[in-house]
């Protein structure tokens, strides 16, 4: 398995995905893809670019060969922290909601 190929398959597992959700992603098929995680195929610049944009990458990010598996595990982290500051924010919102609708209603009975 070449770098390229190893990258795009953490990149798959990071995000809990199969090798036929990215392949339907990427409109090719199951094999297909596969060949690409395991360097059979070469890869083109516009497969690389559709790649790379369904990582949320830019192509130079997706062939960068500098990121050590600590990075790869920082990267997860920032992920998942992102995903559950999301969470708190929506909590926060509707929290939020909740307190005006309290002052509303506190608010109509001290005027009756």
């Amino acid at each position: 398995m070449n770098t390229l190929g190893k990258k795009i398959r953490l990149l798959r597992h990071q995000r809990g995905w199969s090798q036929e959700d990215v392949a339907k992603r990427l409109d090719i098929s199951i094999p297909a893809f596969s060949k690409i995680e395991t360097g059979i195929t070469d890869v083109n610049l516009s497969r690389l670019d559709q790649i790379s944009r369904l990582f949320d990458l830019t192509v130079v990010q997706l062939l960068a060969t500098t990121d050590s598996e600590a990075e790869t595990k920082h990267t997860a982290e920032l992920t998942t922290l992102k995903r559950k500051l999301e969470e708190r924010e929506a909590e926060v919102i509707e929290l939020q909601k909740k307190v005006i609708d309290l002052y509303e209603v506190l608010h109509k009975k001290a005027l009756v």
